[in-house]
């Protein structure tokens, strides 16, 4: 394999990296899904010389996400340098590791992600919500979103399953702004990485002698002697990449679609059987995770038709390949009553998203509840006047104004 990229090199990220993380609003750019009809394996560019490739069709991401270990590599350590890193600052994560190192991790998570587990943590998010709701009530009638709602509620429920005391969220929060910006290339995003994973480390050193009863603690007291402080700290915070600024995306943009789309709205409040519905025809169209995990072919191997040689990069398009005409007619449209199309958004095979359930039920929960409040929630800003993110590893917005009562003249 290739020597790894020193990210501090690398100040922007090429013009041509920036494809699959580009959007035209909630939609994918024209020049993605014109790849994607031309083009489903395509190459990208040449860096420090290694090839980048692009795939956006559905069976072809799939081939991907769900190959062999023999054949691909989730270890980002072969694309992104570690001289001079500390060991915690190294690059990694649950979505990053390979076997055997990434069965022994998700042997730590499984068994706390269980739906009979996660049940348990119903009554807390439902709790989370209705204060949120409480707090906008005494803010509104306009409220922006983003900062009251769509941030607030997963930030706390990931906090609450980690089992960060409250004193100590402030802080955490701030360190967890810049982690998925990608506009000054790829070196702020990792640092903004490493302060996370300290900040956790810190947490995990601080819970050994008195456990607390969030998911730290309870690795802690089953695993204690054999998790170091930095490995647990990196499962914290693999968890925590995964939990909160996905959620907090899918939150904004969700309530978005529901406040411009009635028939959504209607049946997160009066259908409970269609929940399940609209949230996985959200989860489809609005893939907020752009692009999966880089993956990196060990041996030479066959995509699509496509020769990939051993030490290429690959990067799957989760937006595109949803929106696949393969799977389905009018996939560019959101449509609430759409039979579940069976989309990507959470991965696919050993390192699909081991939260995704977690996710369902924050989504399930806030989404109806914020139906339920406020059944005449609109839009106080049109689309065009919304400031969505540039370049960013989770897709999103920067502010969500709404009028929670309906239009202002309606409300006199």
């Amino acid at each position: 394999m290739k020597d790894g990229i020193d990210l501090r090199k690398l100040r922007f990220l090429p013009e041509s990296f920036t494809l699959p993380i580009k959007r035209d609003g909630l939609d994918p750019v024209p020049a993605l899904m014109k790849a994607q009809a031309d083009q489903p394996v395509k190459k990208l560019a040449t860096l420090f010389g290694r090839n980048i490739w692009l795939v956006s069709g559905y069976d072809e991401a799939k081939t991907v996400l769900a190959g062999d270990a023999a054949v691909w590599s989730n270890d980002l350590g072969q694309f992104v340098s570690q001289e001079g890193r500390s060991a915690e600052e190294q690059i990694g994560g649950l979505g990053m590791t390979d076997p055997p190192l990434h069965t022994q991790l998700r042997k730590y998570l499984t068994p706390e992600f269980t739906m009979r587990r996660l049940a348990r943590l119903q009554p807390g998010i439902e709790t989370i919500v209705q204060d949120r709701l409480d707090a906008m009530d005494a803010i509104g009638p306009e409220v922006d979103l983003v900062q009251e709602f769509a941030f607030a509620v997963p930030f706390d429920v990931i906090c609450d399953l980690l089992g960060l005391p409250v004193e100590d969220r402030g802080r955490f929060l701030d360190l967890g702004v810049a982690r998925f910006d990608l506009s000054e290339g790829g070196a702020g995003a990792f640092g903004a990485q490493a302060h996370t994973r300290d900040f956790l480390i810190n947490a995990v050193r601080g819970q050994r002698e008195k456990p607390g009863d969030g998911l730290i603690g309870a690795l802690l007291e089953e695993y204690g002697d054999e998790l170091d402080d930095i490995t647990l700290g990196g499962i914290a915070d693999g968890v925590f990449l995964g939990g909160y600024e996905t959620s907090a995306s899918m939150l904004a943009l969700g309530t978005y679609l529901i406040a411009t789309n009635p028939e959504a709205g209607r049946m997160l409040r009066s259908d409970p059987k269609s929940i399940d519905k609209v949230v996985e025809e959200l989860l489809r169209h609005l893939a907020v995770v752009q692009l999966a995990f880089l993956r990196f072919a060990k041996t030479d191997v066959e995509v699509g038709g496509v020769q990939i040689k051993e030490g290429d990069a690959v990067g799957v398009s989760l937006l595109a390949a949803n929106r696949d005409p393969r799977l389905g007619p009018d996939l560019d449209t959101f449509d609430p009553t759409r039979e579940p199309v069976r989309h990507l958004s959470f991965g696919w095979g050993m390192h699909r998203c081991v939260g995704a359930e977690l996710a369902r039920m924050e989504l399930r929960t806030a989404l109806r509840m914020l139906a339920e409040r406020y059944p005449d929630l609109t839009m106080a800003a049109d689309i065009s006047a919304l400031d969505f993110r540039k370049l960013s590893a989770v897709y999103g917005v920067e502010a969500l104004p709404v009028l929670l009562y309906g239009p202002l003249e309606e409300i006199a």
